[in-house]
C-alpha cells in the first residue's frame, strides 16, 4: 500500500466509529444486516427499486476503493474487478467517479 493510500485509510478509519466484530464480518453478512435494517426501518411501508439502491450503495464505494488500490490505473482496476475497461469507464460515469 502506498503512503497516500495508507494516509487516506487512516483518515477514514479514524473518523468513523468502528465496531470491531462488525468490521471483521464477511461482506455478505454486512449486506444482509444492512438490508434487514432497511426493511425494519420501512415499518411496513412499500419498497421498490431495492436492487438498484443496494447496488448503488455497494458498487460505487467498491469502485472507489479499487481505484485507490490501483492508484487510479483503470486498466489494473478493471483487471482486478474482472470486468472490461470499457465497462469500468461506464460504471465510473454512472456514479460520477470519472477522473
Amino acid at each position: 500500500m502506498n503512503a497516500a493510500r495508507r494516509a487516506k485509510a487512516a483518515r477514514r478509519s479514524s473518523s468513523l466509529p468502528v465496531d470491531r466484530a462488525r468490521a471483521e464480518a464477511p461482506l455478505r453478512q454486512c449486506v444482509r444486516a444492512a438490508v434487514d435494517n432497511y426493511f425494519d426501518a420501512l415499518e411496513g411501508h412499500e419498497c421498490q427499486g431495492l436492487f438498484d439502491l443496494v447496488m448503488g450503495e455497494v458498487e460505487a464505494p467498491m469502485l472507489e476503493a479499487v481505484l485507490d488500490y490501483t492508484d487510479g490505473n483503470q486498466s489494473k482496476a478493471a483487471q482486478l474487478l474482472g470486468i472490461n475497461r470499457g465497462t469500468l469507464r461506464k460504471k465510473l460515469k454512472q456514479y460520477n467517479l470519472e477522473p
